[in-house]
């Protein structure tokens, strides 16, 4: 019987010398549109589907393959008596190897301009149909949605025939293809029309981006994605200039660094961040100012850490962390470099360096946030705002104008800490940080602990209420001079007199920002 391969492709890669190979194999090429053109005018020969169906491409080519000659010869069971029979009767010869890739619909709607009409033409019927058929007979059929296998294919039939582990392999290519495709379109269409972001049943679609070494331990494995569409400013799309391949951790304390970063919209600001907790954090009027002060917040926790900054990384800073601090660091994330701070980057060949031009552009609140759970997924929008309304004053004594500044600083820093979370600022430099911790007490005892002396005349951001006073009782006794929260406990009023027996200005936000 002879053998029919349907080839039928938006991007083109290798496909002439897959045809070609095929050909030499005594394939017969069926093929569409531009892939037919493409292949005829490279000295193929290929039967068109039209010739095959007995029935002209027609509605702008929306019908041509959707053909009980095309998807008979793809689905029927060859090992079936009656299904070989009917293929007989009705003059229909089997399909043994499918090669589609589908209308760029992703590639439609990342170009700018793109209209809703445009990227609804871009949507493939008949390339999903055929596909699914040829995987849904793998057995029999072999079908190739990605130009990499193209070779292996060929490969294979070099040594006879294309083995049943290749078939069933490439079958679930198709499968998480179209899942993709089928994802990316529902996802457009739902922003499109303005519909809610949280749908009754929720599908993503993310493309790898790396494989990494292992997952948060080197007994998990792990791997990288992104999201589909223009996310600048985001990991996903920084470029690596030196160092070691990124880790896990690395990935995730990173995210953690910039979206901090992304709070500060006009000052030059340093970020360092430890186990995706910030360890110390600073505005300056130069970027060397800036850095010495926030190494300076806590030059322990920041060894082995990450440094984010929001200006370009010049020659003095790179010096002052390679030379004169001698500072261990696991990666550096800036919008740029000068090439003498990649020359002195390049004295530590294991430190990442990354760029991202867009590194201080902020997320937006329908860009999700995932936390997966065992059987199940938590979605949420990211926390965009630091506030909702102006944080008001609650205390006889309301913060002075530096105070007031302070205030706003350590809000946002507390705003990218671990729950139970504290944060102790002087000016615009964090003095002590408490991430992580089971009751907030100890929160503030430990960033008290890390502030030091620093702590007097410093002021406190707490990333939800004081459910007692015991944490105001702390601060005064720290030196502590305003605070910042969200408010809202039913012992509110506990914590309001004893700031005003101690003199200590405490402003509510109204909003929390747990982070877990």
């Amino acid at each position: 019987m002879a053998k029919r391969a349907l080839l039928s492709v938006s991007d083109k890669t290798g496909i002439v010398e897959f045809a070609k190979k095929l050909e030499q194999k005594g394939f017969e090429i069926l093929s569409t549109g531009g892939t037919a053109k493409t292949l005829r005018e490279n000295g193929i020969k290929v039967t068109g589907v039209s010739d095959v169906t007995g029935f002209p491409e027609c509605l702008d080519g929306r019908v041509k393959t959707l053909h009980p000659m095309i998807h008979a010869g793809i689905l029927a069971i060859r090992s079936n008596e009656e299904h070989m029979r009917q293929l007989q009767e009705l003059g229909v010869t089997p399909i043994d190897i499918v090669a589609i890739n589908l209308y760029p619909f992703k590639k439609t709607i990342l170009k700018e301009g793109t209209t809703f009409e445009e990227a609804i033409e871009n949507i493939d019927i008949g390339g999903p149909t055929m596909i699914r058929a040829a995987a849904k007979n793998h057995p029999d059929v072999a079908v190739i949605v990605d130009p990499e296998d193209y070779s292996k294919v060929i490969s294979e039939l070099d040594s006879g025939e294309i083995s049943i582990e290749t078939k069933k392999d490439l079958a679930l290519k198709v499968f998480e293809h179209t899942a993709a495709y089928d994802a990316l379109i529902a996802k457009y269409l739902r922003k499109q029309m303005n519909k809610p972001l949280l749908p009754e049943t929720y599908t993503e679609t993310f493309e790898k981006v790396q494989d990494l070494r292992y997952g948060e331990n080197p007994h998990q494995k792990a791997a990288f994605y992104k999201e589909i569409g223009h996310f600048e400013g985001t990991l996903a799309e920084a470029k690596q200039l030196q160092g070691k391949e990124l880790s896990f951790c690395n990935i995730n304390d990173a995210n953690g660094a910039m979206d901090l970063l992304k709070e500060f919209d006009n000052e030059i600001a340093v970020v360092g961040v430890k186990h995706a907790n910030p360890c110390g954090v600073s505005n300056g009027a130069t970027l060397l100012e800036a850095y010495r002060k926030a190494y300076a917040a806590d030059p322990v926790s920041i060894y082995g850490g990450i440094l984010a900054t929001n200006r370009p990384f010049d020659e003095e800073t790179a010096r002052e962390i390679v030379e004169v601090n001698k500072l261990f660091l696991e990666i550096v994330i800036a919008p740029s470099y000068s090439e003498k701070a990649l020359e002195i980057f390049a004295k530590k060949p294991n430190l990442r360096v990354l760029e991202l031009p867009e590194v201080a552009k902020r997320n937006t609140s329908d860009m999700m946030d995932y936390k997966k759970v065992a059987g199940g997924l938590l979605i949420q929008e990211l926390d965009t705002r630091l506030y909702d309304k102006e944080p008001e004053c609650v205390t006889n004594r309301c913060p002075t104008a530096e105070e007031l500044d302070s205030l706003m600083f350590a809000w946002k820093v507390v705003k990218h800490t671990k729950s139970n979370g504290i944060a102790l600022a002087k000016g615009h430099t964090s003095v002590g940080i408490g991430p992580g911790q089971t009751n907030r007490v100890t929160a503030l005892d430990l960033a008290i602990r890390y502030a030091g002396e620093k702590a007097k005349g410093s002021v406190m951001a707490s990333d939800a209420f004081f459910p007692f006073d015991d944490c105001v009782e702390l601060a005064h006794k720290a030196g502590i001079t305003a605070i910042i929260q969200p408010g809202g406990s039913i012992r509110d009023e506990d914590s309001i007199k004893k700031c005003n027996e101690y003199g200590i200005a405490m402003l509510f936000t109204g909003q929390r920002h747990f982070k877990h």
